[in-house]
């Protein structure tokens, strides 16, 4: 049964009623809000005939807990997300090269969040994560993936390493970001069917699933920083697929 959670300020509803409309629930507008942009909002939401209440600053306060709302609170359905039959399913019946992004336990919902939001930037087809040891889909991962939750097809998963050796067996490419190995992304050739898989804040990938991985790869990098912020490095691999992809 799906769950609903509150999202906060104005991008974040604006995105869902451009999407998934069907999603919202109710909306909480601050009261003594009378600018353009809850005028557009309230006529957005009337056509869609989605409730919509008028609540005091210090109702939305307590609702959002410290988040800032910018006096919009939106109450909306989290939708069940599939589960890896689903995934194999839609692989199997998807007409072009895919680009799978791999999530292997990314707990901080922050960062969950910015690596969907670069999945969406970088026209990633697939996104697979672990459905034990990785963050929930809540309404920080739906306010810092900017709306691209709403468009992506993202899949759980529970044995990420059985879930990768079937991706193999369709000709997908698995490549894994290690920053203890020398082969730079950069040297790897990624314009096939490919699967990136990005490990968890601190300790990366788990041992392994490095282990059922078809190649090793490093972002090379200057200066002393040991390593990048997971979010950072996901968007930096996405992209160069991508660069690739589009330079043949």
């Amino acid at each position: 049964m799906s769950k609903s959670i509150y999202i906060f300020g104005f991008h974040s509803i604006e995105s869902i009623l451009n999407s998934n409309p069907e999603l919202v629930i109710k909306v909480l507008i601050q009261k003594g809000r009378k600018d353009k942009r809850v005028i557009d909002l309230t006529n957005t939401l009337t056509s869609h005939k989605i409730l919509y209440l008028i609540s005091d600053k210090s109702n939305l306060d307590k609702i959002s807990k410290g988040e800032i709302h910018q006096g919009v609170i939106s109450e909306v359905m989290t939708p069940t997300i599939p589960s890896e039959e689903s995934f194999f399913h839609s692989i199997t019946k998807f007409d072009q090269k895919p680009m799978i992004l791999i999530l292997d336990s990314v707990q901080d919902p922050r960062n969950l969040g910015a690596c969907l939001r670069s999945a969406n930037a970088a026209g990633v087809s697939h996104v697979v994560i672990n459905k034990d040891g990785s963050a929930p889909i809540n309404s920080l991962v739906h306010r810092t993936s900017a709306g691209a939750i709403n468009s992506l097809q993202i899949f759980h998963v529970t044995n990420l390493s059985r879930t990768i050796k079937q991706i193999q067996k369709r000709n997908i490419w698995v490549v894994g970001l290690d920053g203890g190995i020398k082969s730079s992304i950069y040297d790897v050739n990624l314009t096939g069917s490919m699967a990136i898989v990005v490990g968890s804040e601190g300790k990366g990938i788990r041992p392994l699933i490095k282990k059922t991985c078809d190649e090793l790869v490093s972002i090379p990098m200057s200066g002393n920083i040991e390593s990048l912020n997971v979010s950072v490095a996901t968007a930096i691999c996405l992209f160069e697929i991508k660069r690739q992809r589009e330079s043949t």
